[in-house]
């Protein structure tokens, strides 16, 4: 399998359209959450506009009235179409897909298929939170198969997890999160395929979280886990919503491998009345005609993920940060400026800048906070510039 490279779309780079004052506008969690003087640079929206084809969409359908209930496979049809152009993948057909209210709850759905009530869910820390608060609600046990040092997927640490909770005969799944959120690590075919031959090993069914598919950077490129031999009896769910920033507008698709069909038809069929018909509009759109806004998006962010290690190396240089190959995530790693075990926390005091703490990830989160790029070049510069004053003003505090 091939990655096709996005082409220059000759659209504008979104993430330089909006004004500061424009985005203080909006109502939803990012802006809402914090006083006006703070720079939010936490939860997964973007400073962005809405891409025409997807606002064309949802215009039409208010005016039209289409805001009833949803019906057919347009959004399944569209994916499908994306995967094949930009994955290379033919592999994701619409027969085996079902609609569902957005991917977490998608995700439990998914787990339901294949877990039963106190079976343990596999995730890789330092990992999404929700992957450990849904995982809890469920009723599962969450186990931790850290990362490596490299923040890719230590095989054999995936190994020894597998073998661990599958003793007895227990059933066990495999929550994996590819792209990575939060270290940006995209998963080789290699790799995913040594994934897909543990779990077959040990019985072990993985269902994988697939949501920052579309928003791979520069050379990389997204390897759908149910591509890869052996993936057949995985289970994905995908979304157009990290992608288009469409979070407000729910809907997702979940896809199961050739031998995972069946479990999918075993889905209680009240599931697909969740997502929402205008969401599904929405999505179908931007996958069918977004693209140009999705690559102008993408050479954005690329150039903002440079920026921020030279400002980091220049401002920060005791942070750690190994930049990631997808999603518009950085891990920053702030274990030397002893700012203890949540480092958010005094960048928001002292500095008036909202990243998200490490400590929910999970295993390898404490010291680490997760900064949002998905800004313009000007807010990125203040953010650092205000982080490292607040370094120097938590040090006097200390002194």
């Amino acid at each position: 399998m091939t990655r096709t490279p996005h082409a220059t779309s000759g659209e504008p780079n979104p993430l330089r359209t909006l004004t500061l004052d424009r985005l203080r506008r909006r109502t939803s969690m990012k802006w809402r959450t914090h006083p006006e003087d703070v720079l939010p640079l936490w939860v997964a929206e973007m400073d962005v506009p809405l891409a025409e084809p997807i606002v064309r969409t949802v215009t039409g359908a208010m005016e039209l009235g289409d805001t009833g209930y949803p019906a057919g496979t347009a959004y399944a049809e569209a994916l499908a179409a994306f995967a094949r152009k930009r994955w290379d993948w033919d592999g994701l057909a619409v027969e085996r897909t079902a609609i569902v209210p957005d991917v977490m709850l998608g995700v439990v759905e998914m787990l339901k298929l294949v877990t039963g009530y106190g079976d343990p869910v596999v995730v890789n820390p330092p990992v999404y939170p929700p992957f450990y608060d849904f995982v809890r609600h469920l009723d599962r046990e969450v186990a931790e198969a850290p990362l490596g040092a490299d923040a890719r997927i230590d095989l054999d640490v995936l190994e020894d997890t597998f073998r661990r909770v599958t003793e007895g005969r227990r059933r066990a799944a495999y929550l994996l999160c590819s792209p990575h959120n939060p270290t940006g690590t995209v998963h080789t075919a290699d790799e995913l395929t040594a994934v897909a031959a543990l779990a077959e090993r040990y019985g072990v069914r993985v269902v994988a979280d697939e949501i920052h598919a579309p928003l791979v950077l520069g050379d990389s490129r997204f390897v759908p886990y149910l591509s890869v031999p052996g993936g057949e009896r995985g289970l994905s769910l995908m979304s157009a919503s990290k992608a288009w920033n469409l979070a407000g507008l729910k809907a997702a698709l979940a896809v199961a491998g050739a031998d995972a069909a069946d479990d999918l038809t075993r889905m209680p069929e009240e599931v697909g009345h969740g997502p929402s018909h205008v969401g599904i509009l929405a999505h179908t759109a931007a996958l069918r005609d977004g693209t140009a806004w999705l690559d102008a998006l993408l050479d954005g962010l690329d150039s903002n993920r440079r920026l921020l290690a030279d400002l980091l190396a220049e401002r920060l240089p005791a942070v750690r940060h190994r930049p990631g190959d997808a999603t518009y995530l950085a891990w920053l790693d702030c274990r030397a400026l002893g700012l203890g075990d949540d480092p958010a926390a005094p960048f928001l005091e002292h500095g008036r800048v909202a990243l998200t703490s490490g400590l929910p990830f999970g295993t390898g989160g404490a010291g680490h906070a997760r900064l949002n790029l998905a800004a313009s070049p000007e807010v990125l510069e203040e953010a650092v510039r205000r982080m490292a004053a607040a370094v120097e003003r938590a040090g006097g505090d200390r002194g």
